[in-house]
């Protein structure tokens, strides 16, 4: 076991949003290292059963502006903070920007405040690499260019996390560290509607239906495997030289959507096939490819995951999990009948 994951033994961490995929499997993860890791979750965007069983796990169930709930788990000591919980995803905050604001922006400064109050070592805050920067950015994305001619309201407030970690980190020298996501995927993110790109065409594609590109399918996106995406924040918790910093946490490639629907119609025998819509207004970047040389340098991070064999990895945990998946995917009341309504008349155009 290298040096930087035997430090996590016998620490106590705080994991936000540690039911998504992201949380998840780092709880899993840390726990394994032999640290206790409370997570807390409100299960709006997953499901209690996400949430790892194990030794030394303890799970509080609610959101991050109730200050009932942050007293409770800071009174726990965590000396690591991963603040992973946010109001996802860009549709989501052009259709509910003020609960994007108390969320993103007011519960990211509440943590920053008990972080600071409580003696926490270091606060890792999980930004998005596919919100800092602008659409006119040259690629590959590196992290001194930044817009603030920015498309949706959840891109403006995982800025402005940032800029509350540099506050608190200059005014009150609080340790943190501004890791970017690009486009993660893998084993524990359930479907739903506004969740990512990969984990609902799997979805659709194991029901039959056709995989709806907005675009012309020639758009790209930096594709990142959940372990890998794990292993940077572990590195990001210990190193020195992560502090203070943000970098990208990413593949380094390209993929582009329509060859993402073909490899997944393949592996899920989908005879759906694909079908176009027009973008949506807010995707202003029509390809997306991160550098992540300032990883690499700052904290020896190597994504060691091809996107296949971890397209293949999350497609299994599809199968293993369809039930508790099924009964999970958070589409809204409307869709289902919306599915069997546009099966319906596809099948009547083909008789």
């Amino acid at each position: 076991m290298e040096d930087y994951l035997a430090s996590y033994q016998g620490k106590t961490v705080l994991v936000t949003g540690g039911a998504g995929a992201i949380g998840s499997n780092l709880t899993k993860t840390l726990a394994s290292l032999g640290a206790r890791v409370i997570v807390l979750d409100d299960l709006s965007s997953s499901a209690r059963w996400n949430v790892p069983s194990l030794p030394g796990v303890l799970f509080v169930e609610g959101d991050i502006l109730d200050e009932v709930l942050l007293k409770r788990v800071f009174f726990e000591s965590p000396q690591l903070v991963f603040h992973l919980a946010a109001f996802f995803a860009n549709q989501n905050s052009v259709d509910h920007p003020e609960n994007d604001l108390m969320v993103n922006g007011l519960g990211t400064l509440r943590l920053l405040e008990y972080a600071v109050l409580t003696g926490v070592e270091r606060f890792v805050y999980a930004s998005s690499g596919c919100s800092i920067y602008g659409s006119d950015t040259p690629l590959p994305l590196k992290e001194e260019f930044m817009s603030m001619h920015l498309s949706t309201p959840y891109q403006i407030t995982k800025m402005l996390g940032e800029l509350y970690c540099n506050f608190f980190s200059d005014h009150y020298g609080l340790q943190v560290v501004k890791p970017r996501f690009f486009n993660s995927y893998g084993p524990g993110e359930v479907p739903g509607q506004y969740r990512n790109v990969i984990p609902n065409f799997i979805y659709w594609a194991m029901m039959g239906q056709p995989l709806p590109i907005t675009g012309s399918g020639e758009e790209t996106r930096d594709f990142t495997y959940v372990d890998d995406i794990v292993d940077g924040l572990l590195r990001a918790a210990v190193f020195e030289s992560a502090v203070g910093k943000e970098f990208n946490l990413a593949s380094g490639e390209e993929t582009m959507i329509i060859d993402l629907a073909n490899m997944i119609n393949a592996a899920t025998d989908n005879p759906g096939g694909i079908r176009f819509s027009e973008r949506r207004k807010w995707d202003t970047k029509s390809r997306l490819l991160a550098s992540i040389d300032l990883a690499k340098h700052l904290i020896d991070y190597n994504p060691g995951t091809p996107f296949e064999e971890g397209l293949q990895n999350t497609v299994q945990w599809f199968r293993d999990n369809w039930d508790l998946i099924n009964a999970s995917a958070g589409f809204g009341p409307g869709i289902s009948s919306a599915v069997r309504d546009m099966k319906a008349v596809e099948n009547a155009k083909a008789g």
